[in-house]
């Protein structure tokens, strides 16, 4: 199965991801609007995506009493959102109340353990001597399923374990991929997009290896031929 690729919006303004979108034309269909973004110019940045036919990720990680993730999935709804992600750390029953308030138009991905974390990282913040991260995704993953999620975000450095555990049964989206040979950045576990898509993941988030790049759509394409 071909992954789907989204680009990542990290920008501060409307006028700079819509002009983005229109330099990658007809090369990309689908849209990933996070905090950043979303902070800065609001609910109306995805409106005017989904005016341009662009289909819009919204990343924005809800985390929170289940009522409140609710209500914040349903806006999400609204603006034509089709994927939303929660903190699958929130728990089942709060994955669950996003699952239900997104139905069949706006699906829920259970983040599990965050790309800029490594093992040690995550032992330190959970309180834990030790933390094996492949084992720590797939106890989340197991939580986002049983929540009824459509599936859940981890490195791809875990998409394989994944899939391997639960099949179709959870769709994977894998962020923070980069090229062979590019500097990690922020990120602690990697992998390229071919990697991605060969270890399961059914949608690859791509930022700066196409938002920074001199020819966005050309660097875009070949994303895509990476990916089939």
């Amino acid at each position: 199965m071909s992954a789907t690729p989204i680009v990542a919006l990290d920008v501060s303004s409307a006028t700079d991801a819509l002009r983005l979108v229109e330099a990658l034309g007809d090369s990309c269909g689908f849209y990933k609007v996070g905090n950043e973004l979303f902070t800065a110019e609001g609910p109306d940045v995805v409106r005017r995506l989904r005016a341009s036919a662009a289909d819009v990720f919204l990343d924005l990680k809800f985390h929170d009493i289940p009522n409140t993730v609710a209500g914040g999935v349903r806006s999400a709804v609204k603006l034509g959102a089709r994927l939303v992600t929660v903190h699958a750390t929130g728990g089942e029953t709060m994955v669950r109340a996003a699952v239900e308030a997104g139905g069949s138009a706006c699906r829920v991905l259970a983040v599990t353990v965050l790309t800029s974390l490594t093992g040690e990282a995550i032992a330190a913040a959970w309180g834990r001597q030790q933390v094996d991260t492949t084992s720590e995704v797939l106890r989340l993953a197991g939580l986002a399923a049983r929540g009824g999620a459509h599936g859940v975000v981890c490195s791809g450095a875990e998409a394989a374990a994944v899939r391997a555990e639960f099949g179709e049964a959870l769709a994977v989206l894998v962020p923070g991929v980069r090229a062979a040979g590019a500097a990690t950045e922020d990120q602690a576990r990697v992998v390229t997009p071919r990697e991605a898509a060969e270890r399961g993941a059914r949608y690859v988030v791509v930022g700066r290896m196409v938002t920074s790049a001199t020819d966005p759509r050309a660097a875009m394409e070949a994303v895509a031929r990476e990916l089939v």
